[in-house]
């Protein structure tokens, strides 16, 4: 009997992981500049500032607090009033492109740097993001371009 269950567990807890993992939730920073903790706490350590429009992966909420990693891969707290639901992302690529459409053969509409964020407007083709920059230009940008999905 405990031959069976332990891959009945195993695979119910494999399914149940990646569940959690597909869900991940991003928040936008919502103010102009935000500062990142290292407890849930304005008497913690003041890591660093993250600008606004920046997005974050949330992965713990605590009491008015939010633990967050950022693109690079960090892990701070910072306080849930200074983040909005919209969804953005940023530029990982050292240069990016927002295209006409979603391919790769689709005329540019503009070259973006490094950590330039960009409002998600929603999913394309496969493997394209529908995006919008602060100023105005809207296009598609490749998943593998950007970090916030």
């Amino acid at each position: 009997m405990r031959r069976r269950l332990l891959p009945l567990l195993s695979a119910l807890l494999l399914t149940g992981l990646a569940g959690a993992a597909a869900a991940a939730e991003f928040r936008s920073v919502a103010v102009p500049a935000a500062i990142l903790y290292d407890t849930p706490s304005l008497k913690g350590q003041k890591l660093y500032l993250i600008k606004a429009q920046t997005p974050v992966e949330v992965i713990v909420r605590l009491e008015g607090w939010v633990k967050v990693r950022d693109a690079e891969g960090a892990l701070a707290w910072i306080e849930a009033s200074n983040l909005a639901e919209q969804r953005n992302l940023v530029v990982i690529a050292p240069r990016a492109e927002i295209r006409q459409a979603g391919n790769h053969d689709a005329p540019v509409v503009v070259e973006l740097d490094k950590s330039v964020a960009v409002e998600l407007l929603g999913p394309a083709a496969p493997g394209w993001v529908r995006v919008k920059h602060r100023d105005g230009a809207t296009g598609f940008m490749h998943v593998t371009q950007v970090w916030g999905l």
